[in-house]
């Protein structure tokens, strides 16, 4: 299962040049062979070889050494490690029936494992899985599943496992149009929901189609198939329809997220971890990555780099095929984020904003402008909207003054009387300065009864020392309290202690060197 867009190779993973099964079994028979093993030429070896070539690797030790080179591995290695590097070497239908057969026996079922492997396989990928299960385990994967799993969740992986999803790529505009209406009715406009809808249409239809239905659906629902999903169903089931939804969407785009879920927070799903690594690397590794990077703003190769160790992390990279960050092949990881930050407050930052200054720009034109769209009755909401969404902030801040020295009156207040709803709310926004703005989202979120910590987090984790400092003296002055005090008596814990370090604005590049440190504005 090579995946090739347009005949180009998008794995990280290639046959290796000059290959010599025999020379290899040799090699590997003798880095396990007397006391101890030579861990680091297995991972060599084992890494820069194709999986077919392993597989054939596998046929020449048996035929020189008369043993099994998995069951050898398994000996000489441990841990992660040895769960990784077994991984490799067996067919890839093989290992998604290992995983698929360890995600079903003893107690309580990963059904995680079931969601991501079924609904991200090929039809040919699922028939070669079924017929890998019956060969291995002497056992058939249906009967297997359905013993293990129920109601519309079961219903679900039994329509997946018959790997019958239509492939034919000419796409029916009707049919494309009764899906989505089908769907919508099955849902949102239906007292219940109707699963049976939801699993044939899903189950069945084409890539391509569904796409195109997907696009009809936020159409007519005017809401996007992954939220009313996230309203009708619920359990094991909503989790496979979602992860069904976003394989047709971009298969890498759902790899990608599920390699960032398994590495984030505390601790790492390792399972899930090779699993991925193991089973992309030869199919859309790079794309995955691409996808990362963008998504994350950090490549999967310093993800995995910060987030395991020893030979297992050699192993890891050496799949993940190279590093998408160049910043990351320069500095330690440590200062990965201070560099972002000096980044954005460098000097010469080239902005890559959407709102401009106005190059003809008149303040007291402006001024004028607004006040004839908020006299008399009724308001020109289209004019205020052309004109304030067409300065810069400091140019807003410039209107506020002239509007007040032409007509004695505060723009805020007017704008404040004369509009209502979300438009009132983004408009007011616009006039604060950034600083004025970010208090104001800070202070509403630690008053009144609980905290929105995501509020939090979002602003005092991506704004530099000098918007931190702004932000401060913009807090003290609305509210005539300290940011510090606010944020110490509204939270707690290890918490409370990052957030009010990064209120007191530390200098996080300290001692952080670079050949253009003169440039920085850290005070």
């Amino acid at each position: 299962g090579c995946s090739v867009t347009q005949g180009v190779y998008r794995g990280s993973v290639k046959d290796f040049q000059g290959f010599d099964a025999n020379q290899d079994a040799e090699a590997l028979y003798n880095a396990m062979k007397g006391f101890g093993s030579d861990k680091e030429a297995i991972l060599d070896l084992i890494t820069s070889r194709s999986n077919k070539q392993r597989v054939e690797i596998c046929q020449a030790y048996k035929a020189l050494y008369g043993k099994d080179l998995i069951a050898d591995l398994k000996y000489e290695l441990t841990g992660k490690f040895e769960r990784l590097i077994v991984s490799l070497m067996r067919p890839p239908a093989y290992g998604d029936a290992k995983e698929i057969k360890d995600a079903i026996s003893g107690v309580g079922t990963d059904e995680k494992c079931l969601i991501e492997i079924l609904a991200s396989r090929t039809n040919q990928e699922i028939h070669d899985l079924v017929a890998a299960y019956k060969d291995a385990y002497e056992r058939d994967l249906e009967a297997d599943i359905v013993g293990d799993t129920s109601g519309h969740f079961k219903k679900m992986l039994v329509v997946l496992l018959q790997g019958a999803r239509e492939e034919d790529d000419v796409v029916s505009e009707d049919l494309v149009e009764q899906d989505a209406k089908d769907l919508l009715e099955a849902g949102e406009l239906k007292w219940g929901t109707d699963e049976a809808q939801f699993i044939y249409i899903l189950g069945r239809r084409s890539r391509q189609h569904l796409r195109l239905v997907f696009d009809e659906y936020m159409k007519i629902a005017g809401k996007p198939i992954e939220r009313s999903i996230r309203g009708e169903l619920s359990g094991d089931f909503e989790k496979l329809m979602l992860a069904v939804v976003k394989c047709i969407r971009s298969t890498a785009e759902y790899f990608a997220e599920r390699l960032y879920k398994a590495m984030k927070g505390l601790g790492t799903r390792d399972n899930t971890l090779i699993r991925i690594m193991v089973s992309r690397s030869e199919i859309d590794m790079l794309d995955i990555r691409e996808v990362f990077r963008t998504k994350y703003e950090k490549s999967l190769y310093n993800m995995i780099k910060e987030d395991t160790s020893g030979e297992y992390k050699k192993a890891l990279l050496k799949l993940c095929g190279g590093d998408d960050d160049a910043a990351g092949e320069f500095f330690p990881e440590a200062a990965q984020v201070a560099y972002r930050m000096w980044e954005l407050s460098a000097v010469k930052v080239e902005l890559r904003g959407t709102v401009q200054p106005a190059g003809d720009f008149n303040d007291d034109g402006d001024a004028q402008v607004l006040r004839k769209a908020m006299k008399g009755l009724g308001t020109d909401e289209g004019a205020i909207i052309e004109v304030l969404t067409k300065r810069s902030n400091a140019q807003r801040q410039q209107i506020l003054k002239a509007y007040k020295a032409h007509y004695g009156r505060d723009l805020m207040a007017d704008l404040k009387s004369e509009l209502s709803g979300s438009l009132a709310k983004l408009i007011l926004g616009l006039m604060l300065t950034p600083a004025q703005y970010d208090a104001k989202q800070l202070r509403k979120a630690v008053e009144g009864a609980g905290t929105d910590e995501s509020v939090l987090i979002e602003i005092m984790a991506t704004r530099n020392n000098q918007e931190i400092k702004a932000i401060n003296e913009a807090y003290q002055e609305a509210y005539h309290k300290s940011l510090e005090d606010d944020l110490s008596s509204d939270t707690s814990g290890h918490f409370k202690r990052i957030l009010v370090s990064l209120a007191l604005v530390r200098a996080v590049l300290r001692g952080f060197s670079s050949p253009c440190h003169g440039a920085m504005l850290w005070h």
